[in-house]
């Protein structure tokens, strides 16, 4: 069956079952780490097939069928180009997505100062966010329902000290690290905050969405440590107010937050706090959603909906050691898909 062929079934089946409307509404959120080391990489790789990492997260997507996908670790293009051939190759499996987001992401952005303070300019870590090229592991949502892109707020230009309380870092004599200059630019994503209206037949939800960078990889100054804290730390304030008025009703924090709140590294409160927010439900308690081979499984993916929407559901696909599709899950990468099933009126 040719590759178009494949396509016009998926956007035939996708047509079929888009009148779901009432009923339940399947969300996931997953790491997929296909960032590549240059741009247009990742387009090309998706292009030219045969990448067994990219079946195997086709696969892994196709059995669990979300309605709606949000991803973190994809390359960032103008017209959103690799974006698109994802969502193409994933329909080729499973669920074709209509519907696509994504923003410039902080990852890359540079600064032209030394943000690190190694002394020097110019490197992955004296950028916005991570990264060795503006755009890399950037963030995106795949969508079978159509998202209110003229109501989505975008807070990945926030200064990180202007966020009511910010950890910002100081070198041990009490200066600003690693420079009043450096802090006076420094954003406080790594790579995005967003708030991006998800319109249903019963309504709007809001999908809050982040990854948050890792809290190592750093010095004595904890500049990682104290910046995860913050970016988890943004939806509590983003909720009482802080930045504008939240949604009331019917949203959920979903993304890669880079911190378990009860092993590894990292500040733990902030995460701690979050998941104890009476605002919040938590349907995945003490669920590990990664396993690296340095630190072994850590919860560091939610997918945490309002204390208001009912969940039916909710999973961490990883198949155990004797299914078949085990070895597909482990050939994806060491993130796991995770999902929830929410009731809707």
């Amino acid at each position: 069956m040719s590759a178009r062929l494949v396509l016009l079934v998926a956007l035939f089946v996708a047509a079929l079952s888009a009148g779901a409307g009432a009923g339940t509404l399947r969300l996931a959120t997953w790491h997929l780490e296909l960032d590549r080391d240059g741009p247009g990489l990742l387009l090309r790789d998706l292009r030219r097939g045969g990448d067994p990492r990219i079946k195997a997260i086709a696969g892994l997507i196709a059995a669990v069928a979300p309605d709606v996908l949000v991803v973190q670790g994809v390359d960032y293009d103008h017209g959103l180009r690799a974006l698109s051939a994802l969502r193409d190759r994933i329909a080729e499996d499973g669920p074709y997505y209509s519907h696509l987001f994504a923003l410039r992401p902080n990852t890359g952005w540079p600064t032209g100062l030394d943000m690190d303070g190694d002394g020097r300019r110019g490197g992955p870590r004296d950028a916005q966010g991570y990264g060795t090229f503006s755009g890399q592991g950037g963030m995106a949502i795949l969508s079978r329902y159509p998202l209110d892109r003229d109501g989505a707020r975008d807070f990945s230009a926030m200064l990180w000290r202007d966020l009511p309380g910010a950890l910002l870092p100081r070198w041990p004599d009490g200066r600003p690290f690693p420079s009043q200059e450096a802090q006076a630019v420094q954003r406080l994503s790594s790579v995005g905050h967003w708030v991006v209206p998800l319109r249903l037949p019963s309504g709007s939800v809001s999908l809050m969405t982040f990854h948050a960078t890792t809290p190592v990889f750093d010095g004595e100054e904890d500049r990682n440590g104290r910046r995860n804290h913050d970016e988890i730390r943004f939806w509590q304030r983003y909720l009482d107010g802080a930045f504008g008025n939240p949604p009331a009703r019917r949203f959920v924090v979903i993304g890669d937050a880079n911190l378990d709140p009860n092993a590894g590294e990292g500040r733990r409160g902030a995460i701690r706090a979050l998941l104890a927010d009476p605002r919040l439900r938590d349907p995945l308690p003490g669920r590990a959603t990664v396993a690296w081979d340095e630190t072994g499984p850590l919860r560091v993916s939610y997918i945490l909906p309002s204390a208001d929407l009912v969940v039916a559901g909710a999973g961490i696909h990883w198949p155990p050691e004797d299914a078949p599709d085990r070895a597909e899950a482990e050939a994806a990468g060491p993130h796991r898909l995770i999902w929830v099933d929410l009731t809707l009126d």
